[in-house]
């Protein structure tokens, strides 16, 4: 019997048209571009300014370009999962509405929520569908809206995050190409270090959390980095062990797109050197669950059949992890 692989045949994205870069900033925040720049390496981020839109639009508008670009038929698609930190609101998922928006009315539909690991914990679940032979299309999006949780007076934030979506179709492959393995990790130590400390079941919304200014996202930038560094690049170094790759059989390394420090950290410790490591964090800054698939939307061109691809992300509570891929297309 022919093992069945889950491969990644599609690609979409979507960003919005407003830019935030460095200098508008500096009219906000008590910051500059080059402090920005070297800490950071990022120097603009896309925003949803459109009044009554959320994640979903940004989701909604990421599938959409995948099924244009692939021609997929949307009521073929088995299930969406839209991974994301900031659905569009509590209860009503984010991932049922944007289905029934792109038309995959035969799909069931789920949010998934891991912070900046979303996308990839996402993967494993969408790949896990594939391989049982159950499913024939799973739609997987990352989508964060997250300047509608920044406050924009605090400089150790405002200064990282912005909006985006991207998306992928798994399908079954039988010449061994798409998900390989995986390694995906996490530790409670991180819950206090990078939250949102109200509006949730513990602290729920009150004038006074309101007044507070709880309902943004806190971050102990110190200690989220020093977590981010050693795990985004153990994991990578070991998935790469685990199976016996090499700087040399790596096509690219596929890392979140939080810090460029982070990003060179665990580029150097898989001695993977610059043209092999995906990077637009410059142009996007953190969109977290949409980071991932905003860069294979990128390097889409690039990439060709039989690739073989590292990810790597690391998210608040904590999570993180890293998953081997090979890519199934030339485009």
């Amino acid at each position: 019997m022919t093992k069945i692989s889950a491969a990644i045949s599609a690609v979409g994205a979507y960003v919005p048209d407003y830019v935030l870069t460095n200098k508008v900033l500096e009219t906000l925040v008590d910051t500059n571009d080059e402090w920005i720049t070297s800490r950071t390496g990022i120097k603009e981020r896309r925003i949803l300014k459109d009044e009554g839109k959320g994640t979903s639009y940004l989701a909604i508008k990421s599938a959409q370009n995948l099924i244009e670009k692939s021609g997929v038929d949307p009521k073929e698609i088995d299930c969406v999962i839209v991974c994301t930190a900031t659905p569009d609101m509590l209860v009503a998922s984010t991932a049922v509405y944007t289905a029934t928006q792109i038309g995959a009315t035969n799909a069931f539909a789920y949010d998934l929520s891991a912070a900046c690991s979303s996308f990839l914990y996402g993967m494993t679940t969408a790949a896990t569908y594939i391989e049982s032979g159950r499913f024939k299309k799973v739609l997987l999006i990352g989508a964060d809206k997250m300047s509608s949780i920044i406050n924009y007076k605090d400089r150790a934030t405002c200064i990282i995050f912005g909006d985006g979506a991207g998306a992928v179709l798994f399908e079954p492959n039988t010449e061994n190409l798409g998900y390989q393995d995986q390694l995906l990790r996490s530790d409670g130590i991180g819950r206090d270090f990078l939250k949102i400390e109200a509006g949730g079941s513990i602290l729920p919304a009150t004038h006074e959390t309101l007044d507070n200014e709880q309902h943004y996202v806190y971050q102990d930038g110190k200690n989220v980095f020093k977590y981010a560094v050693s795990n985004m690049a153990d994991v990578s170094e070991k998935i790469m062990k685990k199976n016996n790759l090499t700087h040399q059989d790596i096509a690219y390394l596929v890392p979140h797109q939080a810090n460029k420090r982070i990003i060179d950290a665990t580029a150097n410790r898989v001695d993977l050197p610059s043209e092999k490591v995906m990077m637009n964090i410059q142009k996007y800054g953190n969109t977290t669950s949409a980071t991932l698939p905003l860069l294979l939307a990128d390097y889409e061109q690039q990439l060709k059949k039989g690739d073989k691809l590292i990810f790597a992300a690391f998210g608040g509570g904590f999570t993180w992890g890293s998953i081997y891929l090979k890519w199934a297309y030339n485009s």
